[in-house]
């Protein structure tokens, strides 16, 4: 039987749906809420709330729990507090060391140096796909039909550029129509560039209906700190920008909310494909 396992839910809906997506693997599950950041609807699953200066509390926690793999999933918007630490003597005895980790560096730098400090401690970190793989998008049709022709020279192009992103360590998305690269992801997001892209196609600068959204894991992507995900909001952004399918890296990018998701997809006649970003991966969709 596998140990149990310490989910530690940051902010987002996400959170709510990996915690129960592992629960429904059989695995015992010790949930632990961040106060002020966590969903509400995760006390439904009867969590321990902490705050992130609790570290002392948490350590005794997993070691009462006898848990050793630890999941931390969802935002983090916010670092310790004073009011936090002060009081609990196990986070007081770790100080020195949390300071010298998380002084500079932003959200993501942040969410890593606390990875460090548990791993100092003897856990191991797994990421959410490991412990919830059902919620990873499959090989295949997930809505709609396999590409017709045009749509897989779309999803032929936008794969070819997320390669090249993924190797330039740029970013994790593109769009394409007409067998033409209109937007690669930067460091503003997948939705803001089908922002972009509605704004783009609107202006008249981009002719021809439909083309296709690819998003994938970059190569070395540690999945366990960022595990590229589509959701409703996805779907909406490609229906406003008018495209016709989305391309997701089979195994390596999680669908949120996956009902809603996938009825809205139908819904905007958009359809969805698990795919394998590899040079072969054009006839993987189908």
């Amino acid at each position: 039987m596998a140990e149990p396992v310490a989910i530690i839910c940051g902010g987002g809906r996400l959170a709510v749906e990996v915690v129960a997506a592992a629960k429904a693997t059989g695995r015992r599950v010790v949930v632990v809420a961040i106060r002020d950041e966590a969903d509400p609807a995760i006390s439904g699953h009867e969590p321990t709330w902490l705050g992130w200066g609790n570290l002392g509390k948490l350590a005794a926690l997993l070691e009462r729990e006898n848990c050793r793999d630890v999941v931390m999933i969802g935002s983090v918007t916010q670092r310790p507090e004073l009011g936090d630490i002060v009081g609990d003597l196990g986070t007081m005895r770790r100080l020195p060391k949390i300071v010298r980790s998380l002084v500079g560096g932003g959200d993501d730098s942040l969410l890593k140096k606390i990875i460090t400090l548990f791993e100092d401690e003897g856990y191991r970190i797994v990421g959410a796909h490991e412990v919830a793989p059902g919620l990873l998008a499959q090989r295949g049709p997930i809505v709609g039909a396999a590409p017709d022709a045009g749509q897989q020279g779309d999803l032929d192009m936008a794969l070819r550029a997320v390669r090249e992103l993924g190797r330039l360590d740029i970013g994790q998305a593109a769009v394409a129509v007409q067998r033409r690269v209109i937007a690669v992801e930067g460091a503003e997001g997948t939705d803001a560039m089908l922002a972009r892209c509605r704004e783009v196609r609107a202006s008249g600068r981009v002719r021809g209906k439909g083309g296709v959204l690819v998003k994938s894991a970059k190569p070395g992507q540690d999945l366990r700190v960022d595990l590229p995900t589509i959701g409703p909001a996805t779907i909406r952004g490609a229906a406003e920008a008018g495209l016709a399918g989305i391309g997701i890296e089979a195994g390596r990018v999680l669908v949120a909310e996956r009902g809603e998701t996938e009825r809205l997809a139908r819904a905007h006649g958009i359809a969805l494909w698990g795919v394998d970003v590899s040079p072969e991966v054009a006839r993987d969709a189908g």
